[in-house]
């Protein structure tokens, strides 16, 4: 017997008729397209990677979802308003998922991550979610409802000495889009916050170190998928990850800054 957030997850699936999701190409955004698609749903994807992209397309179509598959870089404003003002002409949207973003860190350098890398991640990670979500924003008010849901991190919690740009445009997501959760509550607006631990993905791949409480994508995207219907407002996964990082905001900086000293580096990607 499926348990009651199941099924008010199924229910809340129904009436979803259009959804937008960025970086839909691999990792979670791929993972919550095919988990979305269904007859009676369009999907509005973008990424960069064409070839993967329209592998994802293919899979949902055969699942008979409609889907619009376009070849986005999200740190492009005027592209991206221009294609997302389209969509929503086409079929009003009920939910956009800002999910594109990238990593790095510090691995294997000596004086941390070079000014190219840092902005490179803040333009995808924090512009790109920007990009994604105000041209939406008004007709959604307008309409008085729709539903908003920015991808943040656990790493967002809390610095950590080896990914200061993924940490610092994570973070800035995060209070941004709790932020903006208030600021709507009134317009019928919806705004979630979602803050994945390690989720198994390209970017973990890059990991050469250790990942506590490493998730399958399917199985974030079903959680995902359920806190939507749900309208939690924060939703950080999984929990036992969840606690550690709050623990670790909440401890003293000097303290947290020598415990973290002895944490692994990220691998340096290059931008």
């Amino acid at each position: 017997m499926l348990k009651v957030s199941e099924r008010q997850g199924i229910f809340m699936k129904t009436l979803l008729k259009h959804i937008i999701i960025t970086g839909a190409s691999g990792g979670i955004g791929r993972a919550l397209a095919e988990y979305y698609a269904a007859p009676e749903v369009m999907l509005s994807l973008c990424a960069r990677n064409a070839d993967k992209l329209e592998t994802v397309a293919a899979f949902c179509r055969a699942r008979q979802a409609t889907v619009h598959a376009k070849i986005l870089d999200v740190t492009d404003r005027e592209a991206m308003r221009l294609w997302l003002l389209e969509r929503d002409e086409e079929c009003p949207v009920d939910l956009v998922i800002a999910n594109a973003g990238i990593s790095g860190g510090t691995g294997g350098m000596f004086n941390g991550e070079t000014e190219a890398q840092i902005r490179n991640i803040f333009s995808i990670n924090l512009d790109g979610v920007l990009n994604t979500v105000q041209p939406l924003q008004p007709r959604m008010i307008e309409r008085g409802h729709g539903q908003i849901a920015l991808m943040s991190s656990l790493a967002g919690y809390r610095g950590w000495p080896g990914a200061p740009a993924y940490c610092g445009s994570k973070a800035a997501v995060r209070v941004y889009g709790e932020s903006l959760r208030g600021a709507l509550a009134k317009t019928g607006v919806k705004v979630n916050v979602i803050c994945p631990g390690f989720v198994r993905s390209s970017m973990t791949e890059a990991n050469n170190f250790p990942m506590p409480f490493l998730m399958d994508t399917k199985k974030a995207a079903a959680l995902i998928s359920r806190k939507l219907a749900c309208n939690k407002g924060r939703i950080a996964f999984p929990w036992p990850a969840a606690f550690f990082v709050w623990l670790f905001m909440a401890l003293p900086d000097a303290f947290m800054q020598k415990v973290l000293g002895f944490m692994p580096e990220k691998p340096h990607l290059q931008p």
